[in-house]
């Protein structure tokens, strides 16, 4: 990237993930709980850092327990949390999440409000902002004021100082008054980002049809993107750039539980991006470094929790070696 940047910086939200001892239960049936680290945008961050990047986060915890504890997190797994402020009068959001039969999930939040909910652009690390390549984001941190001014904010900060940025709406429903609030809000933000990777579900919600041919994805596109990506699951990914698009088959694994697989997949690609930006402009090295991440997402579908599960580089390549 510009000057040899390599960071990407992670904003958002950063929660307590409460899972079940045991899968195929609700809530209620489950006898109990393991507390894990959580939030797709933290998520992204551990993920280019387990696999060699540089990467940051910058997002605001409770001043709790659970809050030192996930910025403990970050810094054990080389995140920098120069970008972590906290709030002493708002807990650190917790998440109840059920793991159904086939490894997909169903939320249950506690924000009311949370810390996360109630940065401020005030409390923003400009600094760290515009020393990155990529400024990554999702959507929930639009929900509401303060933090929706901030999150605005920091887009700003990073498109004045020449950062990419990339956008992963992860669509949580429960959180947003309504659908239609959703579908605005989401859909407010995305003229300004140069990345977007939304998921098949993402894809049906924004656009109104259940369908992933290419007229219904190109509904999405816009003319100031680089890359458009709609990820399939265990089907892989569909990719869109400028002058080319494609399709990426997944790699085959036993799926245990797919908390933080799309997470590890924007990670990976971010990773890939940044150490050879010329990727978005040439459809060999994008499909090769498509095929990255769908292998670090694949990895972290066959273990339990997010984080835990995030692979190094050196686990990527022996699944692509083996495939």
């Amino acid at each position: 990237m510009a000057g040899g940047r390599e960071l990407v910086v992670s904003f958002g939200e950063m929660l307590i993930d409460f899972v079940p001892t045991v899968a195929g239960v609700s809530l209620a049936e489950a006898p109990a709980f393991l507390k894990a680290p959580g939030g797709a945008p933290a998520n992204v961050a551990i993920a280019v850092s387990r696999l060699g990047g540089g990467a940051a986060f910058v997002g605001k915890l409770g001043d709790d327990e659970f809050g030192r504890m996930l910025a403990a997190i970050l810094r054990d797994n080389g995140v920098d949390a120069g970008g972590v402020v906290f709030d002493a009068g708002a807990r650190t959001a917790l998440a109840f999440v059920t793991l159904r039969a086939d490894g997909e999930r169903e939320f249950m939040f506690y924000r009311n409000p949370s810390a996360d909910m109630l940065l401020t652009a005030d409390e923003l690390n400009v600094e760290l902002i515009k020393r990155a390549a990529v400024f990554h984001y999702g959507s929930i941190s639009l929900i509401a004021e303060p933090c929706r001014s901030a999150h605005l904010r920091a887009m700003e900060i990073a498109k004045e100082a020449g950062v990419l940025l990339s956008y992963d709406p992860n669509l949580r429903e429960a959180l947003w008054p309504s659908r239609e609030e959703a579908r605005t809000m989401i859909l407010s933000i995305w003229d300004q980002a140069d990345i977007v990777k939304v998921s098949e579900v993402e894809l049906e919600f924004l656009t109104g049809i259940d369908s992933v041919e290419d007229d219904v994805v190109m509904k999405l596109w816009r003319p100031t993107m680089k890359l458009l990506l709609v990820t399939l699951g265990d089907q892989g990914c569909k990719y869109y750039a400028r002058d080319f698009r494609g399709a990426v088959p997944s790699l085959k694994v036993q799926q245990v539980d797919t908390t933080g697989a799309g997470d590890a997949f924007v990670g990976a690609l971010l990773r890939k991006i940044v150490q050879d930006p010329s990727s978005l402009q040439d459809q060999k090295k994008l499909e090769e470094a498509i095929k990255f991440a769908n292998a670090c997402g694949a990895i972290t579908a066959t273990k339990k929790g997010a984080i835990p599960s995030l692979p190094t580089e050196t686990e990527v390549l022996q699944l692509i070696a083996k495939a």
